[in-house]
């Protein structure tokens, strides 16, 4: 992307690039590549900017629902929330 002189880096949603966001974010800072990416975690990291939330939040916002499943409460009775108000 350097020598094709890329402007800005987009960045999409993938487990890959979620594992690697620390990397990423160390590279398109070296080059003084603008990047935007799909989740927080990215911007925590260091990144430019996020229009996501945290997969983590969402993964435990998940978990809190499975268990609750797993505990005898129906899916159509649980609320839709925010992560943080499962907690």
């Amino acid at each position: 992307m350097v020598s094709e002189r890329t402007d800005w880096l987009f960045v999409l949603p993938s487990p890959i690039f979620t594992r690697d966001r620390k990397q990423i974010v160390e590279r398109a800072a070296k080059h003084r590549l603008p990047a935007m990416y799909e989740w927080r975690d990215h911007a925590e990291a260091g990144g430019l900017m996020s229009y996501g939330s945290s997969i983590v939040d969402l993964s435990r916002h998940a978990a809190a629902y499975i268990d609750k499943i797993l505990k005898g409460a129906k899916p159509a009775d649980l609320p839709s929330s925010s992560p943080r108000s499962m907690s």
